[in-house]
């Protein structure tokens, strides 16, 4: 079917974007000098407060310790949310079946498929690159299937007259607009039945709503002082989708008239490509006061520094679940600063967690209790051949109770953010001194205090008083900021622009592929490394990856052990 590119800048124009972009003349000019900086995160080892567990550093599990200083009743919680985590549901309509939920169609079958060892995920070609032992479909013109991995692709209509719409009930306070008959993610494994052929027989090959290929364009960047560097572009393509099948076992670009009795290649549909992201420290970003990530906030620039930082204001399922039942949603919108997602395009870790349970696996919850694909003909001819998953569906019953979804969240929300290494090193130190003096703190903001009064839906409301009143140290200042057009998906999410995204939280980064040997970086997984994300970074952070470039190897490196150094 017909190939569905998900980025259409070039990495040509990126590369000469990184080349001329701004005044490079005068870049290392615009470096700030030391007396005007505070450097007071330099020598910061513990970067999660009390929660920091100081005795795992840089093994495999990092990621993967409960905050130190929960007790008790509170880490045996947390323990039994670890189990749930690692939960693998399969596809029975048992309702007193533990594992019971999944599907009909997800992107995968528990949590840790896609936050592996509770990091980042991996694309499946960084995945066989790497030596994992993971099946990867290959076709005879080198596109590979995505299957088992922890990555799926956002989908939704872009519509100007829409989207600029108020923010009200009828497109739930600005949510991405969900392709009809499909839904706003798409679903590329099926469980056996979901698809079948024109003579009602069931195919078992693991399609979903469609299949999702990819395949790699490499592009050499090459720094002013010669050092050249491979980037990877990832292009992603969707085939055989199911009101439109086709051979599933090899991508096949057709003719764009074959394609149109497909709603999924409709000029106004737009995907984005997402891999899993780290889990850790949740609990801690989620207690910051939101006065102080506000307070960071300049839409219009209005320092004139050329960095804004946005707030995205997203639909809340809780407030709306209070909201509705009390008739005044209009009074009162259920709306709350973002703070999770690529795009802070989810304002808590319960809506976070319980939303990809329900949408990357299919397995509904107390918070999500309808189908990932409700009100699409797929659920309803599955739901036609098969009477014991109608029944079941149509009970009333969630896959996962409110204590499963309680104890995964607050595992979640306690995770420890591991400590920093080598913080004397005198290349780190100077990396330390650098990463400011060009500029990356202005939006990787080093440091929070979290408020003193912290609740959570995974206590029932009450306190976790162990991540309130700490001191830590994220680098992130949690906002939006446009980071160029070679990184757009040309969609809007909340208030979040396509070329807008959240600045990622670099706690912990430098253990990431100790982790995940195959761990990808950014939204899609396609830097393989620090430098090339650094690299990718455009927008508003054009002018700082202009002075990264435009520094000798030796401060490039230096900046770079820096950063494994968190």
């Amino acid at each position: 079917m017909k190939s569905v590119n998900l980025y259409s800048l070039s990495l040509v124009t990126l590369l000469a974007l990184s080349s001329c972009g701004g005044d490079s003349s005068n870049t290392n000019s615009t470096i700030e000098s030391n007396a005007s900086l505070s450097h007071h995160f330099i020598n910061v080892k513990i970067l999660g407060g009390e929660t920091t567990d100081v005795g795992y550093t840089s093994s495999t599990h990092a990621y993967s310790q409960p905050a130190a200083n929960l007790k008790d009743e509170l880490l045996d919680l947390h323990f039994q949310g670890d189990t749930h985590f690692e939960t693998s549901f399969i596809g029975t309509n048992d309702s007193q079946n533990f594992l019971a939920g999944l599907g009909p169609v997800q992107n995968n079958s528990n949590c840790n498929a896609c936050h592996q060892r509770d990091g980042r995920a991996n694309l499946p070609v960084l995945e066989h690159l790497a030596g994992l032992d993971s099946y990867i479909l290959q076709d005879s013109n080198g596109y590979y299937k995505i299957g088992d991995t922890g990555m799926f692709l956002r989908i939704s209509i872009e519509n100007n007259t829409i989207n600029t719409q108020e923010k009200n009930e009828s497109n739930f306070w600005g949510s991405p607009i969900a392709v009809p008959n499909f839904s706003d993610q798409l679903f590329h494994r099926g469980s056996t039945g979901v698809r079948v052929d024109e003579n009602n027989k069931t195919i078992s090959q693991g399609s979903g709503q469609a299949d999702v290929w990819m395949k790699y364009k490499y592009t050499t960047f090459t720094y002013p002082d010669g050092e050249s560097i491979e980037l990877s572009q990832p292009l992603f393509f969707v085939d055989n989708p199911y009101d439109a099948p086709d051979n599933p076992n090899k991508y096949n670009p057709i003719s764009i008239e074959d394609n149109a009795t497909s709603r999924l290649f409709k000029e106004d549909v737009k995907l984005g490509a997402r891999i899993g992201m780290p889990v850790y420290g949740l609990g801690l970003l989620a207690a910051i006061d939101e006065r102080d990530i506000l307070a960071l906030a300049d839409v219009n620039d209005s320092d004139g520094d050329g960095i804004s930082g946005k707030p995205n204001w997203v639909f809340d399922k809780e407030k709306y679940d209070v909201c509705k039942k009390a008739n005044d949603c209009k009074q009162n919108p259920p709306l709350t600063l973002g703070r999770f997602g690529w795009k802070a395009n989810t304002p808590t870790v319960a809506h976070q967690g319980l939303g990809a349970l329900r949408g990357d696996m299919g397995v509904t919850n107390p918070l999500f209790s309808m189908e990932n694909i409700a009100n699409t003909d797929l659920l309803s001819n599955y739901k036609a051949r098969n009477p014991n998953f109608s029944t079941y569906c149509d009970s009333n019953t969630t896959d996962a109770n409110l204590e499963f979804s309680q104890a995964v969240i607050f595992y979640s929300e306690t995770l420890s953010v591991p400590p920093r290494r080598d913080i004397n090193n005198s290349d780190i130190q100077a990396g330390g001194l650098l990463f400011e003096q060009i500029g990356c703190v202005k939006c990787h903001t080093p440091s929070f205090v979290t408020a003193s009064n912290f609740h959570s839906f995974s206590r029932n409301g009450e306190r976790i008083e162990e991540l309130e009143n700490q001191t830590i140290y994220p680098f992130s200042d949690m906002l939006l900021h446009d980071m160029g057009d070679a990184l757009s998906d040309n969609r809007r999410d909340g208030d979040a622009l396509g070329n807008e995204w959240k600045t990622r939280p670099l706690w912990g980064i430098g253990v990431t592929q100790v982790v995940n040997p195959g761990a990808g970086f950014l939204h899609d997984g396609r830097a393989r490394t620090l430098k090339e994300a650094i690299l990718w970074h455009g927008g508003e952070a054009q002018g700082t990856k202009e002075r990264f470039v435009n520094l000798n190897k030796t401060k490039r490196e230096q900046i770079i052990k820096f950063l494994e150094s968190l």
